[in-house]
């Protein structure tokens, strides 16, 4: 938790090593997952760079 997970490395994962990434797949499964959550600030996009999972502060 709170260390950056590169967008390389999530589409790594998502479309494997080989393939030729030229969706918004990962865009869509983060907003999706947000939603799912309900709280879209668990997430954290780092622009240019990739997501985090923020600390929820209680």
């Amino acid at each position: 938790m709170g260390h950056v997970v590169s967008r390389t490395s999530l589409n790594e994962c998502l479309y494997g090593w080989e393939d030729e990434i030229d969706s918004n797949a990962l865009e869509v499964h983060v907003h999706n997952i947000r939603k799912k959550l309900d709280n879209t600030q668990l997430i954290q996009t780092i622009c240019g760079i990739g997501y985090r999972i923020v600390k929820k502060n209680i």
